[in-house]
């Protein structure tokens, strides 16, 4: 019986992900969503739902009560104004969290990559919990409506309402855009970024941003807007990146890198890039590297060297 529940772990991990904007938390919902299917296997009745369909109901169930204790998790750039102080770390709760490709993306399901982007993700957080479920369901996942009022034990027309009202809302927030890894333009782009930071030439590093590229560093709220901050950040020498390097690492359905320096034997940081029109329109690097290890797994044997590609080109 465990063995009919396994294959749907991907998939459903993804699902929670985008719900709670935690691979740590997404994880655990999936956790207790087998272990409540296990519990309850004898009481499933194929001729009223699909087993997938019966998973996710119980999944939604958990996410939905998962949030209700717990403030919505965002992006460093919505949590106050830019510049000023470093301040303390905050909680891990305060931000959405990366999470890596295999975790949440099946290898045999044509699921959207960019579904999974850091900035669709802390999008999503701005929905109430159950559009949230419906919008994911029925734009990401491409459920039927009557698929999903049947999940939620609803209406059509209360899927249908609720679908128009979380479109309404991800109009006016910031999605980003996602890398299209065919377009030659945004893999150059990449290459010669991550070539300039190895080389800690930090004017070639600004040339490659957009005029209102940010910059953060969670855990910290701290975050800067534009090349010229940005540049003043970069070129600080106690906050210095000479030496180190990029490595690929799949995350996020997005450009992504662990930060190496000399003399550590870990990343000093995850490193996602957003990208448009050929130039870089946002820096966010991860710092509690000690917490996602464990997500992410070892580290690949080229992280002891520098390595000039991106991961677009795998």
């Amino acid at each position: 019986m465990i063995e009919a529940l396994e294959p749907f772990r991907i998939e459903l991990t993804g699902y929670c992900y985008r719900m709670l904007g935690s691979g740590f938390e997404a994880e655990d919902a999936v956790q207790e969503t087998l272990v409540r299917a296990w519990k309850a296997f004898d009481t499933y009745d194929s001729s009223r739902a699909s087993l997938r369909t019966w998973l996710y109901r119980i999944a939604t169930n958990i996410c939905i009560d998962m949030q209700r204790s717990t403030q919505r998790r965002a992006l460093a750039v919505d949590l106050g104004p830019s510049g000023g102080e470093l301040g303390a770390p905050l909680l891990e709760n305060a931000f959405v969290q990366p999470v890596p490709d295999a975790l949440v993306l099946p290898e045999d399901q044509a699921i959207r990559r960019e579904t999974v982007r850091l900035a669709f993700v802390a999008a999503l957080q701005h929905l109430p919990p159950r559009q949230r479920a419906v919008l994911v369901l029925r734009d990401v996942l491409a459920w039927q409506a009557s698929e999903v009022s049947a999940l939620l034990s609803t209406s059509v027309a209360s899927v249908n309402s609720a679908l128009q009202r979380a479109r309404a809302t991800l109009r006016v927030v910031d999605v980003g855009t996602p890398l299209d890894v065919d377009d030659p333009v945004q893999k150059s782009l990449l290459s010669r970024y991550c070539e300039a930071f190895e080389r800690h030439d930090v004017h070639t590093l600004v040339a490659l941003l957009h005029e209102d590229a940010t910059m953060s560093m969670p855990p910290f709220s701290w975050w800067l807007r534009g090349r010229g901050p940005i540049s003043v950040a970069l070129s600080d020498p106690q906050a210095s990146c000479a030496g180190a390097w990029l490595v690929p690492v799949r995350a996020n359905g997005s450009p992504a890198f662990w930060q190496m320096r000399p003399g550590m034997d870990r990343p000093f940081g995850l490193v996602f890039l957003d990208v448009r029109e050929g130039l870089v329109t946002a820096s966010t690097t991860f710092l509690n590297v000690e917490e996602l290890l464990p997500l992410f797994g070892p580290l690949s044997p080229m992280s002891s060297r520098p390595l000039l590609r991106t991961s677009s080109d795998d």
